[in-house]
């Protein structure tokens, strides 16, 4: 069975061209233009999509919204996000919400072809239906060393300042908490975090981990609570005094 692909885009000649052209490399292909089309698509078990062409300004919801809900709703239907934004900051929230690739407008189109083998090569072997979340009480906030952390509303203390987190970092932050002690790989935080295979290759991790890092860190260039454990991953602690000789920290960052 050809590989069915949705191209979400409201640029009406962009997504036709779009569409011709992967049809040309034998896909099955739908093309929607809005945001709340594309999310009933994709988490619909009447329907199979493979893989996920997904602008991000759309009507009615915007990519990133889409994208994470996706993601929010258990499935791990590879996402290939198209934007005419180029800046850091917006390829990294791609990332955090849990897209697989992100490719800036205009793009090359012998490039953009290949990136959608690679996916679906990738997520050949991976579920793409909804799975059940993993049920497990989770931390409504926590107080450690001089930091308040309000994992509802987002909201952190950080010695004396309010701090807004972003959803990912929030995420991540109590996944930490919750394995207090244990290494923990980026696979696994890919898997348990973003809902990824582990296979992906992405920096959404280092780069969630850095922001973390920035916030909760007295100095975040010689952390003391979220540590590396070389060649391994990383290991998250309360007490700075339970740190041992063989935990070392990431490259300070520019």
């Amino acid at each position: 069975m050809k590989p069915h692909i949705l191209v979400v885009e409201d640029e009406k000649h962009l997504g036709v061209g779009i569409k011709y052209n992967l049809e040309a490399e034998n896909y099955r292909v739908t093309l929607v233009e809005d945001g709340p089309s594309a999310l009933r698509m994709v988490i619909s078990e009447s329907n199979h999509i493979d893989l996920v062409v997904l602008d991000l300004m759309l009507p009615g919801m915007s990519g990133y919204t889409v994208c994470e809900s996706i993601r929010e709703a258990g499935m791990n239907t590879p996402i290939l996000m198209l934007s005419a934004r180029t800046l850091a900051e917006d390829r990294t929230r791609g990332f955090d919400v849990g897209a697989n690739q992100y490719m800036s407008k205009p793009f090359d189109l012998d490039e953009l072809i290949s990136r959608i083998k690679n996916l679906l090569q990738i997520a050949n072997t991976q579920p793409s239906t909804p799975i059940k979340p993993k049920q497990q009480a989770h931390l409504a906030e926590i107080e450690f060393a001089d930091i308040h952390v309000n994992f509802e509303t987002f909201q952190a203390t950080i010695r004396g300042k309010s701090v807004r987190m972003t959803s990912k970092e929030i995420k991540v932050l109590r996944y930490f908490l919750e394995n207090e002690g244990r290494v923990i790989s980026r696979n696994e935080l890919l898997s348990e975090v973003w809902n990824l295979s582990g296979n992906i290759q992405t920096r959404a991790v280092d780069q969630v981990i850095a922001r973390v890092r920035k916030i909760i860190e007295p100095d975040k260039t010689n952390p003391i609570h979220l540590l590396t454990v070389r060649d391994a991953g990383y290991r998250f602690i309360t007490d700075p005094n339970l740190s041992d000789p063989n935990l070392t920290s990431d490259t300070p960052e520019a």
